[in-house]
Parts: C-alpha cells; sequence; structure tokens
C-alpha cells in the first residue's frame, strides 16, 4: 500500500523517529535498532487494515504493534511530537489534522 496519507504517515514517524536519536547519545548508537523500529512501523502502516482513511493509531480500534515496539513509539512521539511543530511544521499540521479524522468503521472481513 503506499498511498498519499500512507507516505506521509511512514515520513512523518521517520521524522520522529530522527528527531527522537538526536536527544540522546544512546538513541545515536543505537541507530540499527531505530532503523529496524522504522521499518517494522513502515510495514506496519502498509498492512492498515484501514488503508488510507486510517485514523490515527492512537485512536486505531485495531492495535498492530507488538505491545513492546508500541510502548517505545508511544515515548518517541510523546518527546518528539512538541518539537515536529517547530522542525516540520506542515507534517505536524497534517498529522493534527488526520488526527480529528473520525474513526472508520471496521472492513467487514477483519470484524468476528
Amino acid at each position: 500500500m503506499n498511498g498519499k496519507r500512507i507516505r506521509r504517515e511512514k515520513l512523518t514517524i521517520r521524522r520522529m523517529i530522527a528527531l527522537y536519536q538526536q536527544r540522546c547519545p544512546q538513541a545515536l548508537a543505537d541507530r540499527e535498532h531505530y532503523q529496524a523500529l522504522n521499518d517494522y512501523a513502515d510495514k506496519r502502516l502498509d498492512k492498515c487494515v484501514f488503508g488510507e482513511e486510517k485514523p490515527a493509531c492512537k485512536q486505531c480500534p485495531v492495535h498492530c504493534y507488538q505491545p513492546a515496539k508500541r510502548e517505545e513509539m508511544k515515548q518517541i512521539m510523546r518527546w518528539a511530537g512538541p518539537r515536529m511543530l517547530w522542525r516540520h511544521p506542515i507534517l505536524t499540521v497534517r498529522h493534527l489534522i488526520d488526527d480529528r479524522r473520525p474513526v472508520p468503521e471496521l472492513p467487514e472481513k477483519y470484524r468476528k
């Protein structure tokens, strides 16, 4: 899946991880870990059941991240989110607008 919205989400996550890495020396030393986390996030976005209509991850009824990676991503977003406004204002505003989107109904094939 490579629609406009998914590409923008991937870019936002990449930029947030990069900001977070700049913040602490041990994060810089562990580049492979953060590259693997970014690759994991990209893979999860590619497989999102909502596709281009996806809600913000924190509002999504389907949590597709493994619990440990989800917690790590929440920590990164909590730290990098406010700083994104100064470094990447357009991405930040687009993300905030996407955050206000209503959560779509789960596609039929994924309902129990």
